[in-house]
């Protein structure tokens, strides 16, 4: 079986997650992917260790699928190797800010005078433009600037979410836009610059909230748990746990009010729609509230479901981890590391068959840089050069 992006060389320069989960998912699709580092590592690399090597979590989980060339790009030898490389690649993943891609040779301009078809994927904090453009930013900072901290938590103490949805977000943006570049390469012969920002993903996913302020139709604040916009739709507990529960559309109401057996709340004016049941659910949440005191939150999750209502238990990692709902072994794969333990990882969301991988395991620092530099042309003498002048790590 051909993968679907077979034959496609990325060169993945990224940092954290926005980056280097756009090019893992370039990997999951047959690009081969070469991850640059300096010859010490990057800091990703060792935030949240999980392996005996001192690789965390987040490098485990952005980074399957690559080689790994470690490199000394502040070197004039490391800098001429990189030129070459680009030379010979499709594709490179940056995200830094604009005056640091020129800084560091990954702007667009440069790397198109180096390779005219070149496409260049690149992600920001604030975007390319604008008078933050500059300004470091990570997925907290998204959340914030969007009005999205600000209306999680209860009223007067914002939170932020405990997982980075921006970031991922991002990187995933990014990649659909490497692909329809890729698609455009193939067609017309061009290369393109794709640019994306943690702000306006962040900015995207707020949307619906942000038009109806400047609309003036409404003002929201905090509510909790209890979704502003349906109802009821909160998180409650049961006797022994949580669990969540989505009331949205007239018929899942009506089939919520037979179960809890409040028929009359159906015709209940102040319940006659999405938006009225948000508005007003502080009372159905009392109601749901009580029904559910007495009994186990599995209990109240399996009703629930036979009735067609959306919900779900509030897992606690351990929870997960152990084999809850079969989501370990449905949705992530063990992934052994060197001399370490295996770990579940859980590969990109969007499947595709045929024509994704089974993708290889992360790399360790440095793993493929001699594979790397013969594959993209380097003779052994130069590969030997470049290594006694520190350049490279073999």
């Amino acid at each position: 079986m051909t993968a679907i992006l077979e034959g496609i060389r990325v060169l993945d320069f990224g940092r954290w997650i926005a980056g280097p989960y756009c090019a893992h998912v370039l990997a999951s699709l047959g690009a081969d992917v070469v991850r640059m580092e300096r010859l010490e590592g990057e800091d990703d690399r060792w935030l949240m260790p999980v392996t005996d090597h001192g690789e965390g979590a987040q490098y485990l989980q952005c980074n399957g699928g690559k080689r790994s060339l470690a490199m000394d790009l502040a070197s004039p030898a490391g800098r001429e190797a990189a030129r070459r490389m680009i030379a010979r690649a499709d594709v490179v993943v940056a995200n830094y800010s604009p005056k640091a891609l020129v800084h560091f040779g990954l702007d667009y301009p440069t790397l198109k005078a180096i390779k005219p078809d070149i496409i260049l994927a690149t992600a920001t904090a604030f975007g390319a433009d604008g008078p933050l453009a500059e300004r470091v930013g990570f997925d907290g900072v998204g959340q914030a600037v969007s009005g999205a901290i600000y209306l999680t938590g209860e009223p007067g103490k914002p939170y932020r979410a405990a997982t980075a949805p921006i970031d991922f977000s991002t990187a995933l943006s990014l990649a659909y836009g490497v692909l329809a570049a890729i698609i455009g390469k193939l067609r017309h012969g061009q290369g393109a610059h794709v640019e994306a920002s943690l702000v306006g993903t962040s900015i995207n996913i707020a949307n619906q909230i942000l038009m109806e302020e400047a609309s003036g139709f409404r003002h929201r604040q905090a509510t909790g748990n209890r979704s502003p916009m349906s109802g009821p739709s909160d998180v409650f507990r049961a006797r022994d746990g949580w669990f969540i529960m989505q009331v949205i559309g007239q018929k899942a109401f009506q089939r919520w009010c037979k179960l809890v057996q409040r028929p009359e709340l159906v015709d209940d004016p102040l319940y006659a729609s999405d938006d009225l049941r948000g508005e007003n659910g502080a009372a159905l949440s009392a109601v749901m509230q009580a029904w559910c005191a007495e009994r186990s939150r599995d209990e109240c999750v399996e009703i629930l479901a036979r009735a067609g209502i959306g919900c779900g238990p509030v897992l606690a990692p351990a929870e997960v981890t152990a084999g809850a709902l079969d989501l370990r072994r449905t949705f992530m794969r063990e992934v052994a590391f060197p001399e370490s333990r295996p770990v579940p990882v859980a590969p990109p969301p969007a499947r595709i068959a045929p024509g994704m991988i089974d993708m290889a395991r992360p790399p360790l620092l440095g793993e493929h840089t001699h594979d790397v530099l013969a594959d993209y042309g380097f003779a052994e003498g130069e590969i030997a050069a470049l290594a006694r002048s520190g350049a490279i790590k073999i």
